[in-house]
């Protein structure tokens, strides 16, 4: 069809490549009009079976999710079976001794220790007390009822 067009461009005539351009783009548009009649006519059958596929595919869709959510199902299932009370009770404490060490609260271990240092250190004061008052020494009155010396 081009070398339609450039002929008659070369051979001068305006008439003869005027009319070359009217029947050139007829061909154009008869072909547009016929693509469209085409499609309205199939086109119906197209999207039935595009819809018809969508349909398969999403009930394959549909079933793949369902296995796999049956495998996740089962697993989860089994692995709570495996799983004690005591091991769920010992994750349980570990996580509250977390987070109780992240706010700093003392732990009874930490309360024990610190038990035993005081009781230490009284023992400690004690005898010191004692070394330093002597054996025959009275301890000096203490409360309301004792008196001042000026």
């Amino acid at each position: 069809m081009p070398r339609k067009l450039k002929e008659l461009a070369q051979a001068g005539g305006e008439g003869q490549l005027a009319a070359g351009i009217r029947e050139s783009a007829n061909q154009i548009w008869l072909a547009g009009v016929g693509a469209f009649a085409k499609a309205q006519k199939e086109g119906t059958k197209i999207f039935d079976l595009l819809v018809e596929e969508g349909e398969t595919i999403q009930k394959q869709a549909k079933k793949s999710a369902q296995d796999a959510f049956g495998e996740i199902k089962a697993k989860a299932s089994k692995s709570w079976d495996q799983l004690s009370w005591v091991q769920l009770e010992r994750v349980f404490e570990d996580r509250v001794a977390r987070a109780l060490h992240t706010l700093n609260v003392p732990t009874r271990k930490d309360l024990d220790t610190l038990s035993n240092r005081v009781a230490e250190l009284t023992a400690v004061t004690k005898k010191l007390s004692e070394t330093m008052q002597g054996p025959g020494r009275a301890r000096p009155a203490r409360g309301r009822g004792a008196s001042k010396r000026t």
